[in-house]
């Protein structure tokens, strides 16, 4: 049976995909990540030192922070700055980017430095942690292609590329990487974080309306295999256009 999506994608297509790497002059590394109407600006900073507890272990780190724009979303919503800190969702996102990125970097290959990762939310339609790791990841590769540039490592210290995208149930339905409209009426959602070789990373899965079931479950893990395998293939691209 053919799945009727509001948008008329497939039920196992992703929205228009895009990066655009080198897009800041100054950062390390840069990516503007475009999944279908979410934006998300992802910067790369090499730091000369790693944190101190890592202090004479040979090993660097690398660190992620996101945030939302005030007009990312169709209401203007204060800057957290103003608010006087972070909510528990701009940590929890940012806390799953940074995982989801050392999870494929070799942290004794770069010295003990740290690689900080900003993911700004420029516009906001479903999938911004998605889109911030799987950017993210790019802005990552350039800021240690930029170290091996100039002379401070010999290799590339990525083991394989990690991408991630969203899957749920909308109208007892299993569908690819869902939009606002999509996620806000989901009966279940789940992001799943993936390496391109298929290993799991992270998944994080909700049931919003009722529990779903094992088979229902793994209905989704396909779809989020053939989405980040997508998603890994327009990664390399983009970076062999940039000669990477």
């Amino acid at each position: 049976m053919t799945v009727k999506r509001h948008l008329g994608r497939a039920a196992d297509a992703l929205r228009e995909v895009s990066f655009e790497l080198g897009v800041n002059k100054h950062a390390e590394g840069s990516c503007l990540v475009k999944f279908g109407d979410t934006h998300v600006l992802c910067l790369a900073t090499v730091e000369d030192s790693a944190p101190s507890w890592l202090k004479n272990s040979g090993k660097g780190w690398v660190t992620a922070e996101y945030g939302m724009l005030p007009r990312a979303t169709n209401t203007r919503t204060p800057r957290e700055a103003a608010k006087g800190g972070q909510s528990g969702r701009t940590q929890e996102i940012q806390r799953l980017v940074g995982r989801a990125l050392r999870a494929v970097t070799d942290m004794r290959g770069f010295g003990e430095i740290q690689v900080r990762v900003d993911c700004d939310v420029i516009q906001a339609d479903g999938g911004t942690r998605t889109a911030s790791i799987t950017g993210g990841y790019l802005a990552l590769y350039q800021a240690f292609a930029t170290m091996k540039r100039v002379g401070a490592i010999t290799k590339i210290p990525l083991r394989e590329p990690v991408a991630a995208i969203s899957c749920g149930l909308v109208k007892g339905n299993a569908v690819l990487d869902l939009d606002y409209v999509e996620d806000s009426g989901a009966q279940a959602d789940a992001n799943f974080v993936l390496t391109a070789s298929g290993k799991i990373v992270e998944i994080q899965g909700t049931a919003e309306d009722h529990p779903f079931a094992e088979e229902e479950f793994l209905a989704l893990l396909a779809l989020a295999k053939k989405g980040v395998a997508e998603l890994v293939t327009l990664q390399q691209a983009a970076l062999a256009k940039a000669g990477l």
